[in-house]
C-alpha cells in the first residue's frame, strides 16, 4: 500500500483533549478502511502564517499512514465536513520516518541560551558603521577627503 503523510490542522477554540478525540475519528475511519496508522503526533497549538476561518492559530497532528488511495479520498472528505478541521494537507511519502519529526525535535531543544546580551541598558553593544574595519581601511585607501572643496565648487556653479 502507498505511504502518506497527512497534516491537520483544528481550531484554536477547541480543546487539546478534543484534538485527541479528532484524531482518534480520523485513525478509527482509517483502520476500518483496512489501512495502518504507522505515525501520529501532536505538534501544538501555533500559529498560523495568516488568518484560515477568522483564527490566528491551530491546533496541529500530523498522522504517518498507509492506506489505499480510495480510502484515502473518503478521509479526505470526512475531513472537509469536520467544522472543527481549518486545512489539511496529504503528501505521498517513499517511507514513513519513525523519528521525532522536525518540528518535534525543535521543540525539545534546549531553548536557555540565546547568546550574548547586550553591553548596556541603552546602548545596543553593536559596533558604529563607522567603527568596522573595512570602512576604516576603504578610508585610509582613499585617502583624506575634503568636503570643503566639494561645497565650494557647488556653489560657484550657482
Amino acid at each position: 500500500m502507498p505511504l502518506y503523510e497527512c497534516v491537520v490542522i483544528g481550531r484554536s477554540e477547541i480543546t487539546q483533549q478534543q484534538v485527541d478525540t479528532l484524531a482518534d475519528g480520523i485513525v478509527a475511519q482509517i483502520e476500518a478502511e483496512g489501512a495502518q496508522v504507522r505515525k501520529r503526533e501532536y505538534w501544538g497549538l501555533r500559529s498560523l502564517a495568516y488568518r484560515i476561518k477568522k483564527n490566528r492559530k491551530g491546533h496541529y497532528v500530523l498522522l504517518g499512514i498507509e492506506i489505499e488511495p480510495a480510502a484515502l479520498t473518503e478521509m479526505e472528505r470526512q475531513l472537509r465536513l469536520n467544522e472543527d478541521v481549518l486545512r489539511f494537507m496529504t503528501i505521498r511519502v517513499d517511507e514513513i520516518d519513525e523519528a521525532p519529526s522536525a518540528v518535534l525535535a525543535r521543540k525539545s531543544d534546549d531553548r536557555g541560551f540565546r547568546g550574548p546580551k547586550p553591553a548596556g541598558r541603552f546602548d545596543s553593544g553593536r559596533r558604529r558603521y563607522d567603527d568596522r574595519e573595512e570602512f576604516r581601511a576603504r578610508e585610509e585607501y582613499r585617502g583624506p577627503r575634503d568636503d570643503d572643496e566639494d561645497r565650494g565648487r557647488g556653489q560657484e556653479e550657482v
